[in-house]
């Protein structure tokens, strides 16, 4: 059931399932909550209470906002954690996984752990050699097309090529949810001013997080030309000791929608090997 928290600029909707440690699911830009369909009875069944957000601009969330940073949406994740009744366990896929970065150096009392997908967390540059990946070259075409051109058949495009291999099961319905809800009126433009915003405060905050952080990778994510390297330099920007990189053989970038089963498993255990160390 979709519920709704006012913040100071805007409405953004969420649903609930489950009892227990709080965890909130946060997703990537030109998505919705659905991209965690798989992952949310999973974690629910392992004991926890699960909070799944659209992000400003998607989904059922307002469409009316002054700032699409990561910054503004790690403000919209706080208050959702204040209001479900902190701390919590802050998952960010792609765009929010820079967000949760932010939110949890913000406010450490209110972050227990991050969990970050495939994020964009650091300043990104790309070099010449970066363009002999094909992988690689698809996806920025694509995702080049989609912000300059507000294209929904780009994105669906980028998404083709962003889950390699064999699609899930609900593949069909995956593409039409995402193309369906990007022709509502501003859900596009809200995916183009995300893309124009730099995750440059994201990588402020990376030396002030101070809880424990996961980083997972798919080895054939086409966001990077080498998803390995990336993960590794968002681990080594973390104060010492805090974050590891998991790397998840034949995943792209949505490595929940694609591995379910693997990535709540790394979750899992990364948790339990927390508490145990704490």
């Amino acid at each position: 059931m979709t519920e709704y928290l006012t913040v100071d600029d805007g409405v953004i909707a969420y649903e609930v399932a489950g009892a227990g440690p709080l965890v909130v699911l946060a997703h990537g830009m030109g998505d919705s909550r659905a991209a965690y369909r798989a992952v949310i009875p999973r974690l629910v069944a392992a004991g926890h209470r699960v909070a799944a957000v659209d992000l400003r601009g998607c989904g059922e969330s307002g469409t009316d906002w002054p700032d699409w940073s990561r910054a503004a949406v790690a403000g919209d994740l706080l208050a959702l954690i204040r209001h479900l009744g902190g701390p919590a366990v802050l998952v960010g896929h792609s765009f929010s996984g820079g967000a949760a970065t932010i939110a949890a150096a913000r406010e450490p009392s209110l972050v227990s752990a991050v969990v970050e997908l495939a994020p964009f967390t650091r300043k990104q540059s790309v070099r010449l050699g970066d363009l002999k990946v094909k992988r690689f070259r698809r996806g920025m075409l694509r995702l080049l097309g989609t912000g300059v051109f507000g294209s929904v058949r780009m994105w669906r495009s980028y998404f083709d090529v962003a889950y390699p291999g064999d699609k899930p099961a609900h593949w069909t319905e995956r593409l039409d949810r995402v193309d369906a809800m990007l022709r509502e009126p501003g859900r596009m433009k809200a995916l183009q001013n995300m893309g124009r915003s730099a995750p440059g405060d994201a990588d402020a905050h990376l030396a002030g997080v101070r809880c424990p952080v996961l980083i997972v990778m798919g080895t054939l994510d086409p966001d990077w030309a080498d998803p390995h390297a990336e993960g590794s330099a968002v681990v080594d920007a973390l104060p010492s000791g805090l974050g590891r990189l998991e790397m998840i053989e034949g995943a792209g970038h949505y490595p929940h929608d694609q591995f379910p089963d693997r990535v709540v498993s790394l979750v899992l255990d990364f948790l339990r090997s927390e508490a145990t160390r704490g």
